[in-house]
């Protein structure tokens, strides 16, 4: 059970009880609660309350104040909370404070600044090397970038200064990512950037090429929320690195943060304009706000050749953030590269005129879509017939269509419903997605499989491995869904080389700028848009903002 499940159950929960007792609350407090309950379920950790509204909750025994025992917290802010909630966030901000307040002298200053020089240019204003330094001298490390900008080759060498300091003992260092995909494509990363230096291979060697979900790293115990890790049993490391932070919510951060050794490294990569989690919580954007970095951090980091900007603007985790900005995927001339910059800008104009130029970027009329979706999944299909499920991966991983929402015409429901047989079931070439969670399979929501043909019948493969398949027995299979389609939100963590993003005919709350940027950014090679200039320049219009008080409890106005 995810924790969007559980706190869904919570919500549920709520509700009821709300119900029953709706006649014992007073009417202010009722209509707060249940504004709350939405605001959870749309993805915000609280509400805000007008203070003067609220002299009838006072001595309720269902509303306390911070540090009180209540299922709801008021804040003297006028944040109101599931009490839960705000544990989460008081733990996780006192945690995230703690560890950015440490700091680090590099074992070997010289060695330090040979392994910078050999490593990235001798450029004081370059991001990469300055993300790397940053990471000798802070316990944690926040990196944030746009696709193309080196977040992994940055990290890579990272590690590899890190390890040259550790000297003769090696740091354990443990790789994760919110999604298996994610994680994956984590080491794909990894592997490639690891093969293009000149390192010894003694160092390299101590930079790993295994990352795990969040959930295995935890040691999830089931479906009951709970891990194996935490304060009374840490992960056993030196250094963990998360990459999709963007992904993550606020119950997970303080579930990793709390089962960290307060010794030992943090480093979250991420994509602070993409979506945020599922989840309740925008955690990498909060912490990743803008601003710059301490005069007293710049003078410790200046020996190393590196200026960065400065004027700290109160934010806790100041010191401990680099945004990278230059993209090494996309030529200055790129279509798809402008169209990430204009949906990060939230410029629709700009945004339809890249379109209108073509190239590797399309509008796609809505009457051509059918023939769009077939002729994008062709070659799957021909390579799925053949069986060679290497083959099949490969192709089903060149196109995608993804869409804003799981229902409707322009949803997945609807996108899928285009390719899939009157008959319907399980047939040769049908992707699908695993929609729950079966340990003893080892199959997880998210999981994607392909049904192929084989000598004994058809089987259901899933990627266990960077070139490693498994079959199962399609009456195996936990709940599933066909995968032509997906929405935007499952995308994130992926990559495809061309990409088709449907938006639906009207507009509606989903839509906003980190919707398109993220589709957008998914594509490799070619981007199409099927969807209005109306829709289109409001969704670009949209910049969503959840209520939360982390970046206040972090040190910094909220």
């Amino acid at each position: 059970m995810s924790s969007v499940q559980i706190d869904s159950i919570l919500v549920r929960t709520y509700r009821h009880w709300l119900q029953r007792v709706a006649g014992d609350l007073p009417p202010s407090l009722h209509d707060a609660i249940a504004e709350l309950f939405e605001a959870v379920e749309a993805g915000h950790v609280c509400i805000r309350v007008p203070l003067e509204t609220t002299a009838s909750w006072q001595g309720h025994a269902w509303v306390g104040r911070p540090g009180s025992y209540a299922p709801f917290v008021l804040e003297d802010s006028g944040r109101f909370y599931l009490s839960r909630y705000r544990d989460h966030e008081e733990c996780a901000a006192r945690l995230l404070r703690e560890r950015a307040g440490q700091g680090i002298a590099p074992a070997d200053p010289a060695v330090l600044r040979a392994g910078l020089a050999a490593l990235f240019p001798d450029d004081p204003e370059d991001r990469q090397r300055q993300a790397a330094l940053l990471a000798q001298f802070k316990p944690l490390t926040l990196v944030s970038g746009g696709p193309g900008t080196g977040k992994t080759t940055t990290v890579v060498k990272l590690l590899a200064l890190l390890q040259q300091q550790a000297g003769a003992t090696p740091l354990r260092i443990l790789l994760a990512a919110p999604t298996g995909k994610a994680a994956q494509r984590l080491v794909e990363s990894i592997r490639a950037s690891k093969q293009k230096l000149d390192l010894p291979p003694a160092l390299l060697a101590g930079i790993p090429e295994e990352a795990r979900t969040l959930h295995r790293l935890l040691g999830a115990e089931g479906d009951t929320g709970r891990y194996r890790h935490g304060a009374a049993n840490p992960l056993h490391c030196d250094l963990l690195l998360i990459d999709e932070a963007s992904m993550i919510d606020l119950a997970m951060m303080h579930a990793v943060l709390a089962a960290l050794s307060p010794t030992a490294r943090l480093v979250l990569l991420g994509d602070r304009d993409q979506l945020a989690s599922v989840e309740a919580g925008s955690v990498f954007g909060d912490l990743c706000a803008s601003g710059g970095c301490s005069d007293a951090l710049q003078q410790r980091l200046a020996p190393y050749n590196v200026k960065m900007a400065t004027g700290d603007d109160g934010h806790g985790l100041a010191d401990c953030r680099i945004e990278l900005t230059r993209s090494y995927r996309f030529a200055a001339d790129s279509a798809i590269g402008a169209l990430a910059r204009a949906s990060r800008e939230g410029d629709a104009d700009a945004f339809s005129q890249v379109l209108a130029a073509g190239g590797d970027v399309a509008r796609l009329p809505p009457a051509g879509l059918r023939e769009a979706v077939q002729k994008g999944y062709a070659p799957y299909q021909a390579a799925a017939r053949a069986g060679d499920p290497a083959a099949a991966f490969a192709t089903f991983l060149k196109f995608r269509v993804l869409c804003a929402h799981r229902q409707g015409p322009a949803g997945v429901e609807g996108l899928n419903a285009l390719l899939e047989p009157a008959s319907g079931g399980l047939y040769a070439g049908r992707p699908v997605i695993v929609r729950a969670n079966d340990y003893a399979l080892r199959l997880f929501n998210g999981d994607i499989g392909l049904c192929l043909p084989t000598a004994d019948g058809l089987r259901v493969f899933f990627e266990s491995a960077p070139g490693q398949y498994r079959a199962l027995a399609p009456g195996r299979l936990p709940p599933h869904e066909s995968a032509w389609a997906m929405t935007v939100h499952q995308s994130q963590g992926s990559e495809f080389d061309d990409v088709l993003l449907v938006l639906p005919e009207t507009v509606t709350p989903v839509l906003n700028r980190p919707l398109v940027y993220t589709a957008v950014t998914r594509a490799r090679s070619r981007f199409a848009l099927c969807g209005s200039e109306a829709v289109l320049g409001a969704a670009l219009a949209t910049l969503p903002r959840r209520e939360s008080g982390l970046v206040e409890k972090l040190g910094a106005p909220g």
